[in-house]
């Protein structure tokens, strides 16, 4: 139990201090915005980099643990959808938006510096094989499955050109790709460049972490909390579960890189859900409101699968 303790408080110690600097007005609300940029676009696409330039492809691609993690995600994503809609009588368009919250998930501000807690170094290659492919799979579904129930909503191919612009504009496939094509093309970085990628990868966590809880404060739980917490369950317990029954039971994946995908599927809703909702304008509240439910209840799930998981 230690243990998990030594993971778990640093991380959310630093979230709590963004969000107290934030909310007692020690560091500026509109500096956050900065800083979470700052994270996505430039110091966590140099952590990429790195980790894709140095990784030996043949045990970071393993599709026996790549797959489970999306078809729990997919999974949560369809009965989120459907709980919105029947049980909360939700409009189409607004219950797969409450889907995509439940499916997810917040794998680069608070999965990454976790996982590294919990595991070290060498389990992030793995966790980057899962996040090459996250934003750009998951929103394309999220975009497709919208269009497709809107009542206004435009063409397939246009929902497919915004999604593709998205993925190719998206600075972390620019960190991953890059790092690819290092890797296999056999280049070494000189000191002087290594030193600096190495340096703004270390920026990560406390920049991530820090920002995040900021960004906290700008999320007020409204009228939808029950919704809200019911997509909050599916993403932080039904997700991982199905991960790791296919990828445990299933599969016989070994522990330790099944580890690493159980974990990274149970950490909370990322920005994206509001992304998301806001682009449709379909079910902001309930995005919102998931993204901090399952944030603040994070500490204690995370907590409880690391146990299952054995550290």
């Amino acid at each position: 139990m230690l243990a998990i303790l030594n993971v778990i408080i640093p991380v959310f110690a630093l979230m709590a201090l963004g969000y107290s600097a934030v909310r007692f007005r020690l560091f500026p609300s509109e500096g956050v915005r900065g800083l979470v940029l700052f994270v996505n676009n430039f110091a966590t696409p140099c952590l990429l980099f790195h980790a894709m330039a140095t990784s030996d492809f043949s045990t970071t691609f393993n599709w026996g643990v790549i797959g489970p993690f999306y078809v729990g995600a997919v999974a949560s994503f369809v009965f989120g959808s459907l709980i919105a809609i029947r049980f909360f009588k939700n409009r189409p368009g607004e219950g797969v938006s409450s889907g995509f919250a439940a499916m997810f998930t917040n794998t680069v501000l608070i999965g990454i510096p976790i996982i590294q807690r919990a595991y070290g170094t060498q389990a992030l290659a793995t966790a980057f094989s899962i996040i090459a492919f996250h934003a750009s799979v998951l929103i394309t579904v999220g975009m497709l499955t919208m269009e497709l129930v809107r009542r206004d909503g435009a063409p397939l191919h246009k929902a497919l050109w915004v999604a593709f612009i998205r993925i190719i504009s998206n600075p972390l496939m620019w960190g991953i790709a890059a790092g690819v094509a290092v890797n296999l093309l056999g280049i070494k970085l000189i000191e002087s460049v290594d030193a600096f990628v190495n340096m703004m990868a270390a920026a990560v966590t406390p920049a991530a972490l820090f920002g995040l809880g900021g960004a906290l404060n700008d999320y007020k739980l409204s009228e939808n909390w029950a919704q809200s917490l019911s997509m909050s369950l599916l993403k932080l317990l039904l997700q991982p579960a199905i991960a790791y029954v296919l990828m445990i039971y299933v599969l016989h994946v070994d522990h330790e890189y099944a580890r690493y995908g159980v974990l990274l599927a149970a950490m909370p809703s990322g920005i994206n859900a509001y992304v998301f909702a806001t682009y449709y304008n379909r079910g902001v509240n309930v995005a919102t409101n998931t993204i901090l439910i399952t944030t603040v209840l994070s500490v204690l799930t995370v907590s409880a699968w690391l146990y299952i998981l054995g550290l």
